[in-house]
């Protein structure tokens, strides 16, 4: 089972990249979705659902921002289109779909890095997203989050880590909050898991500023988190950079059926 998380930075504007062309090769079961910039009327058939895929999505209230989305290729017995976190939902940053043996969530957490109070958002999400977690991984099934968490949890995952030590991202009160849903919780940071050594191949995100894709100047921001049971599935893992469809890269994660 192959499983892919990327943050599109705009589904419009990851088509014109090639973006579904790609799908159509990799051929993954589930590919979640982040940042689609669109609402439904300003989706085309193949976006909405591309071929072999069924599409589901969650759509800010704002226009042309935020909202997330899951592709599958088999139809899941449910879909949940809120967390009940109202700061996450009316912004289109969650949505679950179901089956007999796993729940499937994609995230997007809220940056903090336009100003203070959006880093306030963002640290009022945390708190509550950690209740959430705290419940969630209670859940007898498998369950996987994937999705772009907008934290760098260790030095590791982050080329400039001395200079971020300030800066919505990096923040100690940002990292002990992932440290805590791993070590307290028992959630399981799949990727790191699987490649505890592994730094610059893990980057997933690269600033449009200077020329940080250039020089590989990038952050780890985006997730597979699964609870022990999904984890144990896990074989193998990567991070695509052979195209660019976003100043992300997906995140790619196959899991024995």
């Amino acid at each position: 089972m192959k499983i892919i998380t990327l943050n599109l930075n705009g589904i419009r504007a990851a088509s014109r990249k090639g973006f579904f062309e790609w799908l159509q090769k990799e051929q993954p079961d589930y590919v979640c979705l982040q940042e689609l910039k669109a609402h439904e009327v300003d989706l085309t058939d193949r976006m909405m659902n591309p071929k072999s895929y069924f599409g589901y999505f969650s759509f800010a209230q704002k226009k042309g921002y935020s909202g997330v989305g899951i592709y599958s290729k088999t139809k899941p017995e449910k879909v949940i289109s809120n967390s009940g976190i109202k700061l996450l939902d009316d912004e289109g940053r969650f949505i679950q779909v179901s089956t007999k043996t796993l729940d499937l969530i994609s995230l997007y957490l809220p940056s903090g890095s336009s100003g203070d109070e959006r880093q306030k958002y963002k640290f009022k999400v945390m708190e509550h997203f950690y209740k959430f977690l705290s419940a969630k991984i209670k859940t007898e099934k498998g369950v996987l989050i994937c999705g772009d968490f907008n934290i760098a949890h260790h030095e590791i995952d982050l080329k400039n880590y001395k200079g971020n030590r300030k800066n919505s991202g990096f923040l100690p009160e940002e990292r002990e909050w992932m440290t805590n849903i791993l070590s307290k919780l028992g959630w399981v940071d799949v990727y790191r898991s699987l490649y505890p050594e592994k730094g610059d191949e893990g980057y997933t995100w690269w600033s449009n500023r200077g020329q940080a894709w250039a020089k590989n100047v990038g952050w780890r921001i985006d997730y597979h988190l699964a609870n022990l049971k999904f984890y144990e599935k896990a074989t193998s893992g990567n991070v695509f950079k052979a195209e660019r469809f976003s100043d992300h890269a997906p995140l790619i994660i196959d899991y024995s059926d």
